[in-house]
């Protein structure tokens, strides 16, 4: 029988989500993706304790944030001898609000990339779908350096970014589905809510319609799985980045898996322009209230793992 996620591949580019390198070899992603909190869960097991200490050694000399800038370059590097494809490296989630800085720490992940022998062309530089982040997209892309918009919430925020011409967007489809559970409380029923109707499928829905039907070229790679099922109902996505855990039990399923989005059913979406002027944009985030909200947090909480890591950094260069 086809497992599950070979029948995925026949439809969507699958991308593993995860630091741990020497986990997704098996599944045979073409592409991968890593942040701030996957690294840090990543350097505290003992497997990968080694190039956490290596890196900290050969850099004693210079600052944490260049030990960090080098450590998350020595992750790429060994996930880009696994894969065929590209991987995704996050830009400081505490430049989330200045665009200047964003598009200098970019350029300085992709020298230390070329330093190591890795073309630009497989690094996705990662940057937060805030506004400023936005304009620093819109710069690096012109710049040839290509950026994957994460922490993307809304249709307003990958209105934005396709108009910037990012590569690539990374749609949170489990931070969504938990914003409205949560806010449903006892009122939540999975039967009902879950499946096609779940909150964050039909946000990744609408926003590949919408890409489609207007022609931009960004591809959509859905992100932040809590589910198989979430991941079902978007077979047909451009990208989808999984958790190993879920590529695990994919590769164990021999469920049916259908093709649920297509460019072709997107032509006809009843979609109207989203408006993609500062002030638009700000307002109709604003307005969206558990976009507003996951995207503060997600922000809150990559910036508190950078912390961490430095932590650790630090720790580990006080011994």
């Amino acid at each position: 029988m086809t497992t599950a996620l070979d029948q995925l591949k026949q439809y969507t580019t699958v991308v593993a989500d995860t630091g741990d390198f020497q986990q997704f070899a098996q599944y045979k992603p073409q592409d991968a993706t890593t942040n701030p909190s996957l690294i840090l869960k990543a350097v505290q097991k003992a497997e990968y304790r080694p190039l956490l200490e290596k890196t900290v050694r050969d850099h004693a000399g210079e600052s944490v944030e260049s030990i960090i800038d080098h450590l998350l370059i020595a992750f790429g590097t060994e996930i880009l001898k696994i894969i065929p494809g590209r991987v995704s490296t996050e830009v400081d989630a505490r430049l989330s609000f200045d665009t200047k800085k964003s598009i200098d720490k970019a350029h300085h992940i992709i020298d230390l990339y070329k330093a190591a022998g890795i073309p630009k062309e497989r690094v996705l530089i990662k940057l937060a779908s805030t506004w400023e982040g936005i304009r620093a997209a819109e710069v690096l892309q012109k710049d040839g350096i290509r950026c994957n918009m994460t922490l993307l919430f809304s249709l307003a925020q990958a209105a934005a970014c396709a108009e910037a011409g990012a590569q690539l967007i990374s749609p949170f489809v489990g931070r969504i589905y938990d914003w409205y559970k949560k806010a449903a409380g006892p009122n939540w029923d999975e039967a009902k809510d879950g499946g096609a109707n779940d909150p964050g499928v039909r946000s990744v829905r609408s926003i590949y319609a919408y890409y489609k039907k207007f022609g931009y070229k960004t591809e959509v790679m859905g992100a932040s799985f809590r589910t198989t099922s979430q991941i079902v109902e978007l077979a047909g996505c451009d990208l989808l980045t999984i958790s190993p855990d879920l590529l695990q039990k994919l590769h164990d399923s021999t469920e049916t898996v259908e093709r649920k989005l297509s460019p072709e059913a997107s032509k006809n979406a009843e979609i109207a322009r989203v408006p993609v002027d500062e002030a638009s944009f700000r307002y109709l985030v604003n307005d969206d209230a558990m976009a507003t909200e996951k995207l503060a947090e997600g922000i809150r909480a990559f910036a508190a793992d950078a912390v961490k890591l430095e932590k650790l950094i630090l720790e580990l260069r006080a011994h």
